[in-house]
């Protein structure tokens, strides 16, 4: 694989942070500025965790308080209608948006269906808006994990079991097929390594039903695994033979820690790679080879890591690949990596936030994960907070 060297012409830099925060008021900045600076010190994410999760226990009054910090930074609402102000602004920019029903931790046949009714409802408002590209779920959402779990051991089930497995498989053709009558890509997004393979194999069952046109349904490669680049490579060939399209999004990964620990406890080789300089090689393979085989691959680019983001823009042009062909897509969370978001949008990029919602509560372990992971990630919240405080020194505006 060939990087890129100083000879190539870069076709998108990121450092312009006038455009990365044009949607910001200089108030909406200074409390961006504020929440950041917070979630740059890891003893205050951990704290501030462990006292909201206290509060919400003991059913103190302080929804509000989250509604308006890490809440209104990540999520646009509680509901799709509460979505739409979100929508309308990151559409004035030329970014468009995937609505992501972020309800983390229910476990019962009826939390699944309420889940799946929900999802069918982002693909409906996809269907009627130009401003909403894709739909996105998590098997999870539909499913018990413990029965993804037995399944891909292959331990047998009992008849309950095998009911439930077939109301997944239902809940999942419904939600394909949906997209498919609506011509609404759906995104399947990854998971453990554990449940990952029977996620993988009930996603082709769906993309060989309705991506025989065009990519509808979109498996989710985690490219922090060492093995998911030649998975990937496998089920593109796999496809050509059975004369479907494959569709991709390429994340590099989310949960390594917790990889790590099972696969140190169960006594298996972890199948994380064992720096980031050999995920970061897989992920900008993976842009190659899906970009080398555009015919038959639709990909979407997950990431919020500048180079990988300049590599993909530059192979697109290498290959002889408009900018806005709608095979190829970025995207990124919504608050976050603002300045590649903008900035590749403002160029004709095809560029997508994913838009998180759900009542405050359901989604709260989703906004601790971010708010953990952004401490976590090495340089990440560094690196937001030095962006924003760049724009406001551009401004001449103070931090209070």
């Amino acid at each position: 694989m060939a990087y890129p060297s100083q000879k190539d012409q870069i076709p998108v830099l990121f450092e312009d942070t006038s455009v990365a925060f044009s949607s910001k008021s200089d108030s909406q900045l200074r409390k961006t500025y504020w929440l950041f600076n917070l979630m740059n010190q890891a003893r205050v994410v951990n704290l501030g965790t462990f006292f909201i999760k206290l509060a919400l226990k003991l059913h103190l009054p302080i929804k509000n308080l989250i509604r308006r910090t890490i809440f209104e930074q990540f999520c646009g609402g509680e509901t799709i209608s509460e979505c739409k102000q979100t929508v309308s602004t990151l559409a004035r920019s030329g970014i468009r948006t995937i609505l992501d029903y972020s309800v983390e931790g229910e476990d019962s046949e009826k939390s699944f269906d309420k889940t799946a009714s929900e999802i069918l409802k982002t693909i409906d408002a996809a269907a009627i808006s130009d401003s909403i590209p894709f739909s996105v779920f998590k098997v999870t959402g539909i499913a018990s994990t413990e029965l993804l779990e037995k399944i891909q051991k292959e331990e047998e089930l009992s008849d309950s079991e095998r009911e439930a497995y077939q109301r997944v498989k239902q809940r999942m053709a419904m939600l394909c097929g949906q997209g498919f009558k609506n011509n609404v890509p759906v995104f399947v997004d990854a998971e453990e390594s554990w449940i990952q393979g029977i996620i993988d194999s009930l996603t082709y069952e769906m993309m060989e039903q309705f991506n025989r046109e065009k990519a509808i349904v979109y498996n989710t490669y985690q490219l922090y695994r060492n093995d998911t680049l030649q998975a990937l490579k496998s089920a593109y060939l796999k496809a050509r033979q059975k004369g479907y399209r494959i569709g991709a999004k390429l994340v590099r990964g989310a949960y390594m820690e917790k990889e790590r620990v099972r696969a140190r406890e169960s006594e298996y080789f972890n199948p994380i790679h064992v720096s980031k300089e050999a995920t970061d090689q897989d992920y900008n393979a993976a842009i190659d080879f899906c970009l080398e085989h555009i015919q038959d691959i639709s990909i979407c680019l997950g990431t919020h890591n500048e180079y990988s983001s300049q590599y993909c823009a530059l192979k697109m042009k290498k290959v002889g690949l408009e900018k806005n062909d709608d095979r190829v897509w970025f995207a990124q969370l919504l608050g976050m990596s603002d300045n590649i978001s903008y900035n590749l949008a403002a160029l004709g990029y095809n560029v997508a936030k994913y838009v998180p919602y759900g009542p405050i509560g359901a989604v709260l372990p989703y906004l601790i994960r971010r708010a953990e992971e952004n401490s976590s990630i090495a340089g990440q919240s560094s690196r937001e907070f030095l962006l924003v405080k760049s724009e406001m020194n551009r401004r001449g505006i103070g931090s209070l």
